[in-house]
């Protein structure tokens, strides 16, 4: 059991966490403020539809107007409509089948289990979602409180009915944010990063500032990078499901941006594993010593290859669109040299067996990367 001191400890450290979030909540726009934004929105619309519900129907039926409510607030406007449709039809299905029950074969024991059967298998169809268990729910209430009265199921359904209102009207005035530029900028950042890696192998190359334990920190950083991969792509499919049936439309380039964003995440992801590959590989050469065996020449072109590919991500990664000559140019300027060292590099004769596989192995990564972001920029 936790000592006083370790709870007081614990209880200011949840009350600092709160209070920050609320500070990134103030501060601008993001996701600590769309959080705030809907429970306010949720909380208005649930109070809404019980004080209209209890003022116009049955109190046996008015707990179903807020739950709607509830329902049909989710984070995005076309969420809201899909769940809220789904409950719409998981409602209109239990309670029929709690009326045809009760009007067939009478309000039992054995009936109730038949309508917890049917409604357990109806449930499980996927267009009900993650609504499905609503068919057994509103069944439950429809055959008990209800008793299978159309009465009844006709509050019901006006109930349900009001509380839909009530939270699409809450996203209709007050609708989530658009977000298009910040996942844009969270894109730029993840790209410049990754070229910034790109710079900082290419001045060892050039021999400045070889520290191995800077290398292995790299190399640590690159599960981080892979990490925020995942979760740029997770906001940007949020973004793109925010923008469908979004009341306040976008302009044309800003929806186009989007998709964009998605492929350069998806090529940053792919050319991340030659990055790392690389990284393991000048790790070694520095470890074992081996780069500094490496002919000057490779050494400078290797490189002036690697700046050329970290200028093509920057244009990549950029927020506004590519220009597509200029990236071209870029990568065939890049793809030619890459040809000229390979082609030098099988020519010398001199060259220890270490060092032919140490440049075979660095100019295969860089190939590959040179490769990769070619595809990705035809794509």
């Amino acid at each position: 059991m936790p000592r006083p001191g370790e709870r007081r400890s614990r209880v200011r450290a949840a009350a600092a966490g709160r209070i920050e979030y609320l500070r990134r909540a103030a501060r601008g726009p993001g996701s600590e403020r769309d959080d705030l934004i809907l429970g306010a929105k949720s909380v208005v619309a649930a109070m809404a539809a019980w004080v209209i519900a209890r003022y116009l129907l049955p109190p046996t039926v008015s707990t179903f107007a807020p739950f709607t409510a509830l329902v049909a607030l989710q984070a995005t406007v076309y969420r809201s409509v899909r769940d809220c449709v789904q409950y719409l039809l998981a409602m209109a299905v239990g309670a029929a089948l709690a009326a045809s029950l009760a009007a067939t074969a009478g309000i039992h024991g054995w009936t109730f289990g038949l309508l917890t059967l049917i409604a357990l298998c109806l449930g499980r169809i996927e267009r009900f979602g993650e609504q499905g268990t609503q068919v057994a729910i509103v069944g439950f209430f429809a055959f008990s409180s209800g008793q299978g009265r159309i009465d009844y199921i006709g509050h019901l359904a006006a109930s349900v009915a009001l509380g839909a209102l009530c939270g699409l009207t809450a996203h209709l005035v007050l609708a989530p944010a658009r977000h298009i530029h910040h996942r844009q900028q969270a894109v730029a950042d993840l790209y410049t990063a990754m070229s910034r890696r790109l710079d900082d192998l290419a001045e060892i190359f050039e021999g400045n500032d070889p520290d191995t334990q800077r290398i292995r920190h790299w190399r640590r950083d690159w599960h981080k990078l892979a990490a925020e991969c995942e979760r740029i792509r997770t906001s940007i499919d949020s973004e793109i499901e925010n923008s469908r049936l979004h009341p306040r439309r976008a302009v044309d380039s800003a929806e186009a941006a989007l998709p964009r964003a998605r492929d350069a995440v998806t090529v940053a992801e792919r050319a991340m594993d030659h990055l790392r590959s690389l990284t393991r590989t000048v790790d070694y050469a520095l470890e074992s010593g081996e780069i500094e065996n490496l002919p000057a020449s490779f050494r400078t072109a290797s490189s002036t290859l690697l700046r050329r590919a970290a200028t093509a991500m920057q244009e990549i990664g950029q927020t506004s669109p590519t220009d597509s000559r200029h990236l071209d140019g870029l990568i065939a300027d890049a793809g030619a040299e890459l040809d000229r060292v390979e082609q030098q590099e099988r020519a010398a004769a001199d060259a220890t067996p270490a060092v032919h596989t140490l440049q075979g192995t660095v100019l295969t990564d860089i190939g590959r990367l040179l490769a990769e972001l070619r595809s990705g920029h035809e794509t």
